[in-house]
């Protein structure tokens, strides 16, 4: 039997045709991505090795691109993304990479809109070199919680109903299993929340159609978002999350995860029992033994 696929959540096409058109309208995000990029350089700085060909995965811009070409230990960074404005273009998820050709893989505010992030994770480690490394900031489950909430409260007063505008987030915890799972090596996990501020809600809607990110779920409303909606979302959004100087927050959540293609120069988890030392003697506790409950 062939594996079932993974049911889809978004309008793909609609996604690069609105991603696409704010490249060409000049839209930029001036805030996110050139922060991520230069803290994808700052985390590669302290790795002790070189990365001879790296290749940027599917982030929007050229920030990461351009960041990893600043890194000493980065020697040749290719751009792959969907569109022909690309070293490497890419379809459908299909990673067109032969099995262990890359050093470094790196992907910037991007594997959330995977359809497939298993079976894409498990391409990314097939294509590297054993020891070679994976990095990528992902939006986490906290991103634009303030959003969701606010839609959810203005659409039900002024409709009485909700219907999918936010999409969601993977949490943090899920993407260490998904690590494990694709084969990666000392896989890492951690995460980091940006606020950032707006002088109104139409400032939000900007970034966001800077980055292509407009709603693209294959299961939203098709009816133009109503006028009194509006209004009342702003409204909401201003009395549930500004600041004192009247300043709109919005939360985004970065998920950094990293994993390495297994190699045998890595480190090992030990064999049960092998320890040298109690764990409890470190601490300086009493090691209670399995079944005994304490003060019996």
């Amino acid at each position: 039997m062939r594996p079932m696929s993974p049911p889809r959540l978004f309008d793909q096409s609609l996604r690069r045709i609105r991603a696409l058109r704010a490249r060409q309208a000049g839209l930029r995000d001036e805030v996110l991505l050139p922060r991520i990029a230069e803290d994808i350089a700052d985390r590669l700085d302290p790795v002790l090795r070189d990365f001879p060909l790296a290749v940027d995965l599917l982030s929007p811009g050229t920030d990461v691109a351009e960041a990893l070409g600043r890194v000493p230990k980065v020697g040749r960074v290719l751009r792959a993304v969907e569109g022909a404005d690309a070293d490497i273009s890419i379809q459908n998820e299909a990673l067109p990479f032969q099995a262990e050709s890359l050093d470094l893989v790196v992907s910037g505010l991007a594997l959330h809109w995977a359809e497939d992030l298993p079976g894409l994770l498990v391409q990314v480690r097939r294509a590297l070199k054993p020891d070679g490394l994976f990095l990528a900031a992902v939006l986490g489950g906290e991103t634009l919680f303030e959003l969701r909430q606010a839609f959810a409260e203005a659409e039900t007063d002024t409709t009485g109903g909700i219907s999918p505008r936010v999409i969601p987030f993977a949490s943090v915890q899920d993407f260490g299993g998904l690590l494990q799972r694709a084969g990666f090596g000392l896989p890492v996990v951690d995460s980091e929340r940006i606020t950032v501020r707006y002088s109104d809600i139409f400032g939000l809607f900007r970034d966001l159609r800077a980055l292509g990110a407009t709603n693209p779920l294959l299961d939203r409303t098709r009816k133009p978002l109503r006028r009194e909606t509006l209004a009342r979302l702003n409204d909401i959004y201003r009395e549930g999350f500004s600041d004192p100087d009247g300043k709109l927050r919005a939360t985004v959540e970065i998920v950094w995860i990293s994993g390495w293609s297994p190699h045998e120069s890595q480190q090992k988890p030990l064999r049960p029992g092998s320890a040298k030392a109690r764990l409890a003697d470190a601490l300086g506790t009493i090691e209670i033994s399995t079944g005994v409950k304490p003060g019996s």
